[in-house]
């Protein structure tokens, strides 16, 4: 029995032809699900994490543990999930075009482009997770929107409503990607790392603990996966890395997004003044890194879940 990465290299005699047929569709949807299913898992704290970084006047006095305490009793129980619509219609073509993307990338960059070994996951995650935020920002950025909004304080009704007023109101097409540069490039390390630190840590486990943490392929008896818990671990310490590396311009790309909803938005028009004004008004700890102690909770059972998901769904949709 071999691992999943050393069955994939080479041709595989007994494959019917039907099992080849839509694998970029399985894929998709495959991704699709597991985005989905990483991001319900911490959408409260994805909301409070938005009303911490752009400084809500709401609650910019409180920290993560009091705002999670404050968002229910003020908004009610499903203030938590505030946004969330946005983010499930944005997140199912963001995860399904982000772990397809991925396996593109990767056989393209081994077989035509002749890249092989640990590098070509990074590059292949950072080109990965740069397409798929090209092609979903304009979701994001309403999500951002809708999330930022604090019961009796309404600019926008919905999502229909936010796309139509952001659309007159800040410059047509282009008012939807705002903050899209510190996303790209905040992207990049971020996907890059959470792939390659996910796909090394799979392939080390594989290769020299097989029975510890190993197991066949439910789809697949020859091809060796990893146990649900250690997939779960992985992926954790893959987020948590990314993360860390990625958090200011994060920040960054939140305050642009919001536009015109904060008061100081005349200050954050580009990726360098956005950041030099976070520093110098708020400093490190307070400004480019508030957050971020939610943010390891909220990354790690995300990317946890994520890659354990896309992992189990290659099973039932047979992509191994």
């Amino acid at each position: 029995m071999t691992s999943e990465a050393a069955v994939s290299t080479r041709p595989t005699m007994s494959s019917t032809p039907s099992k080849g047929d839509y694998h970029w569709l399985r894929s998709f949807v495959a991704g699709g699900v597991a985005g989905c299913c990483a991001k319900t898992t911490i959408a409260p704290l994805d909301r409070v994490k938005i009303l911490l970084q752009a400084q809500n006047p709401h609650y910019k006095h409180l920290g993560v543990i009091s705002t999670l305490r404050a968002v229910p009793k003020k908004e009610g129980i499903l203030g938590l999930y505030k946004g969330n619509g946005a983010m499930m219609v944005r997140i199912f073509p963001y995860g399904a075009i982000q772990f397809m993307a991925f396996d593109k990338y990767k056989k393209l960059l081994s077989k035509r482009i002749g890249i092989s070994g640990p590098i070509h996951r990074l590059m292949a995650g950072s080109m990965a997770g740069m397409t798929a935020v090209i092609c979903t920002y304009p979701l994001d950025v309403v999500r951002a929107r809708l999330a930022f909004q604090v019961k009796g304080d309404h600019r926008y009704t919905g999502i229909a409503n936010a796309f139509h007023t952001i659309y007159l109101k800040e410059g047509g097409v282009l008012g939807f990607y705002r903050g899209l540069t510190p996303t790209l490039i905040g992207m990049a390390p971020y996907a890059g790392l959470s792939f390659f630190t996910f796909g090394t840590l799979k392939s080390l486990g594989l290769k020299h603990f097989p029975e510890l943490l190993g197991r066949p392929s439910s789809d697949n008896p020859d091809v060796l996966i990893l146990k649900t818990h250690v997939n779960l671990l992985c992926g954790g310490v893959a987020g948590a890395i990314a993360q860390t590396a990625s958090y200011p311009l994060d920040v960054a790309r939140r305050r642009m997004q919001l536009g015109s909803v904060l008061p100081d938005s005349e200050k954050c028009v580009s990726l360098i003044k956005t950041l030099k004004y976070v520093y110098n008004t708020f400093g490190v700890k307070k400004g480019l890194y508030r957050g971020l102690s939610l943010n390891y909770i909220r990354c790690v059972p995300s990317q946890a879940v994520a890659f354990t998901t896309y992992e189990f769904m290659k099973q039932v949709l047979h992509l191994n």
